[in-house]
This record gives structure tokens, C-alpha cells and sequence, in this order.
């Protein structure tokens, strides 16, 4: 099963959260642009100092005496942009020139302000909003002193309203999303950190659950509330197992002891038939199912072998399974020999679970060494012991194989395949291991290599 690119739920909710941010700060300024147009705050009024400056400038009389505007660039500019543009020009002599459409309010206003030299017209803060302003100036031209009023009834045009709205966005609504986004990486980096520590710690617990090491749990209390059920149900799925484990480890070895009895009724039966080849053959066939019914033992015996571990003699272990195995090796056509390097090899290990992987190994030659030859049990200095025969051997690509659990050579192969997974087991236990190659005359040759004690440990063993 292919499974896609794991990704991270602490960046999942940064971006979330910034993308939320992001849209509710827009939302914010669009909600204020709206409110500002709708009441009328938005009025595109021009500068009322632009308007009068204009004016100013471009009024003139004509031959009779009467006020009019010349065309000038700043007027021009001011009609062009400002639609809603509109002034009126009082002179002392009560003369008038208006343009645009005049807000009632202001259209008899300026006998009123003769002595007022300039003042701003238009709603206080709490009148009702929307009402129009003006700006009343009086300033000196080249058609003399004159009264200006100025003002605009005018709405916000597009673009402006665009320039307006991108301005406020980069000097406020920006820089506020940068500082957010800045304090949502790390807020949110350590609210989950601090959140995930819980299970953090179930999976570093989850990592040291072993098939040998039954009962253990996840911690729940630490976990979040939402992990909680999946914590809890991976605890419910490992007492499971832990049930079903100890249920097939007692049928082991309940089946294993009810064999023993009936196994050892039909040898001592067998043993009283008169000589011959049936009975060579059914006594193999005997010790065979012993060795099955006692390897389902071990199998069970493993878990408890390290609390049996001390200094053993590896010769003596060696001498006792040929010395044991010898008849069994010699009614099966072979010749068995012993030979080691020295006279006492010290390893620290079970004695039991060694002399049971030695057996293993002899009993594997003796069924598939091809019942001609020798069966050799050598000792090394170093802590090997090496069974070889003289068989086919063991194909080069079958050598890892033949240690896995039920694996057999052939599909005929009358043995259960449990031996030699055995015999790794325990090598693995005791620090070691096995291996399996040609020998240099044909035939295959085990090796079992356990780590010697150190030589002060045994000068103190040999003293004892």
C-alpha cells in the first residue's frame, strides 16, 4: 500500500489560521469603506484652499464691470475631477458668480458673512450625518476684494476609491497580517508542541513494545482529548493480543506435556521389537516426535533461559549432546566424532538452552546428511561449535531461510522446521549466532558462536 506525504498539522493550522486572519481583515475594511460611503463620509469634496486658490487666480471682470472666470489649467483640472464642484463669489457690492449646483443651505448665506474673513461651514460631531460643507474665504483678486464660498456635493469616484482602499490596505491591514502571521507560527508551534508532548510519550512507549515484553500500555492521562479514544483503543488491541498470546502459549505447552506420556509409552514399546531396520527406522521417526514435543517446550523455556544465565563449559555441553546422540547417529548409518581445542571453554550462558541448540544442530545433520559418513562436533577456543556432515548441503540462497520458523528444505521433508529457528533463537540470546556454509569436502557445516567469558571470570570459575 502506497501512502502520500505525511503532513504536518502544525503548519495545517498556521496557514488556516493566517488564511483566517487574512479574510476577516479584509472583511474589517470593506465593512469600514461601506460604512464611510453609505453615510456619506466618503464625499469626493476637494481641497476647499485648491478651490479657492483656483478661483482666486482665474477671476477677472469684464468690460461692464462683471465677475467672470478666465480658463486656466488649475480650473480646468477642478471641473475635470470634481463633478460634484461647485463655489459661489460675493464681491462688496453685493455682485454674484456661482457654478455647479448650490446646496440650498448655502444659496443666501453670504450677506450674512460680509465681516467674517474665512470659516468652515457643515455638521458638528452628533448632527445627523451627510449634510453638505462648505468652506467661506474671503480673499483679494484681480477683480478685488471678494467673498468665496466653496464646496461639493460630489461622490467618491472608483479609482480613488481603489487608491484609498490599497493605501489603508499596505499601511495598516498589511504590516497587522505580518505581525499575526508572525505570532501564529510561533503561538501555534508551541501550543501543539505542548499539546502532542502526551503523545509524543505514547509513541516513544509504543516503540519499546516487544512480543516478550507482554502488558505493557500507552499512557492516556498525557494525550490530548481528541487522541484519547485512538490511545485507548491500541491499549484495548494490545491486551487482546496479550490474551491471545497466553492462550496459544498454554495450549503449547499443555499439548507439548500430553504428547510426552504417550511418546514415551510407544519408544519403550518400540525398543522391544526384535532388531531390525523397521525398528531403526520407527525409533528415528520416535525421536523425532520427542524432539518436536520438547522444541515446543523450549520454545516456551526461551523467555525464562536469561535468569538461568551463568559461567558454563562449552566442551562439557559438546561431549554430553555426541556422547547422547552417538546411538542415534550410528543406527542411522553415520560415525560420529568429537574433537576440541581445548580442554575447558567457558561461556556465560544457559547450560540447558546450549545443550538443546547443540542437539538441534546433530539431529538436523543426522536427517539430512544423507545416512553415509561422518558427523563431526567440533569446539573452538574462540566459544563456536561447529556440527558438520557430509550430505547435499545447504544451497547458498536457502542459508537465511532456513532459519525462519516452519521453513523446510523440501516439501517432503518430515521435519517441522522448528530446530534450526530454535538454534537461532538461542544464539540470539546469548549474544551470539549461527551460521551455515560449505564444507571443504562437500556437506554442510553449522556454526554456533557464543562470546567467551572474560579469562578473569573463568580463572575465578576454575577456583571455585
Amino acid at each position: 500500500m502506497a501512502f502520500g506525504r505525511l503532513r504536518s498539522l502544525k503548519w495545517r493550522l498556521v496557514w488556516r489560521l493566517v488564511v483566517l486572519q487574512g479574510a476577516m481583515l479584509a472583511l474589517l475594511l470593506i465593512l469600514a469603506i461601506g460604512t464611510l460611503w453609505i453615510t456619506g463620509h466618503l464625499a469626493d469634496e476637494p481641497d476647499e484652499d485648491a478651490v479657492v486658490d483656483a478661483v482666486q487666480v482665474a477671476l477677472a471682470r469684464d468690460a461692464d464691470g462683471r465677475l467672470v472666470l478666465r480658463p486656466t489649467a488649475d480650473m480646468e483640472r477642478l471641473r475635470r475631477d470634481n463633478a460634484g464642484l461647485w463655489f459661489i463669489v460675493r464681491d462688496r457690492q453685493g455682485q454674484m458668480l456661482s457654478e455647479g449646483r448650490i446646496p440650498a443651505e448655502f444659496a443666501r448665506i453670504g450677506d450674512a458673512l460680509d465681516h467674517i474673513s474665512q470659516a468652515r461651514l457643515g455638521w458638528q460631531i452628533g448632527d445627523e450625518p451627510g449634510l453638505p460643507t462648505a468652506r467661506v474665504k474671503r480673499v483679494d483678486t484681480a477683480a478685488g476684494n471678494v467673498q468665496i464660498i466653496s464646496g461639493s456635493a460630489g461622490r467618491l469616484m472608483l479609482r480613488k476609491l481603489v487608491l484609498g482602499a490599497s493605501i489603508l490596505f499596505l499601511s495598516a491591514i498589511l504590516p497587522n497580517l505580518v505581525l499575526m502571521t508572525i505570532a501564529t507560527v510561533i503561538a501555534t508551534s508551541m501550543v501543539v508542541r505542548r499539546a502532542l508532548a502526551g503523545l509524543g510519550q505514547a509513541a516513544a512507549e509504543a516503540a519499546t513494545i516487544d512480543i516478550e515484553k507482554r502488558g505493557a500500555r500507552l499512557t492516556v492521562g498525557n494525550v490530548p482529548a481528541e487522541v484519547a479514544p485512538l490511545v485507548r483503543a491500541v491499549n484495548d488491541a494490545l491486551g487482546r493480543l496479550d490474551e491471545g498470546y497466553e492462550r496459544h502459549k498454554r495450549f503449547l505447552v499443555d499439548a507439548a506435556h500430553e504428547l510426552r506420556t504417550p511418546i514415551a509409552i510407544l519408544q519403550t514399546r518400540l525398543e522391544a521389537l526384535p532388531p531390525g531396520a523397521d525398528k531403526t527406522r520407527l525409533l528415528e521417526d520416535m525421536a523425532r516426535l520427542a524432539n518436536l514435543a520438547e522444541q515446543l517446550l523450549d520454545l516456551q523455556r526461551l523467555n525464562r533461559c536469561t535468569a538461568h544465565f551463568g559461567p558454563v563449559d562449552l566442551v562439557r555441553i559438546a561431549r554430553r549432546v555426541a556422547t547422547d546422540l552417538a546411538p542415534l547417529a550410528i543406527g542411522a548409518g553415520y560415525e560420529l566424532a568429537f574433537d576440541s581445542e581445548a580442554g575447558k571453554v567457558m561461556v556465560n550462558g544457559d547450560q540447558m538452552a546450549l545443550e538443546r541448540a547443540l542437539t538441534n544442530l546433530v539431529q538436523n545433520a543426522i536427517q539430512h546428511g544423507g545416512r553415509r559418513g561422518t558427523i563431526g562436533i567440533s569446539v573452538a577456543a574462540d566459544g563456536s561449535v561447529e556440527v558438520a556432515d557430509e550430505g547435499e548441503g545447504v544451497p547458498a540462497d536457502q542459508r537465511e531461510r532456513i532459519f525462519e520458523p516452519f521453513h523446510r528444505l523440501t516439501p517432503l521433508d518430515r521435519g517441522a522446521g522448528l530446530g534450526l529457528n530454535l538454534v537461532r533463537e538461542i544464539a540470539t540470546i546469548h549474544g551470539g549466532r549461527i551460521t551455515v556454509f560449505d564444507r571443504p569436502g562437500g556437506g554442510a557445516c553449522f556454526r554456533l558462536t557464543v562470546p567467551r567469558l572474560a579469562q578473569t571470570q573463568q580463572i575465578i570459575e576454575v577456583g571455585n
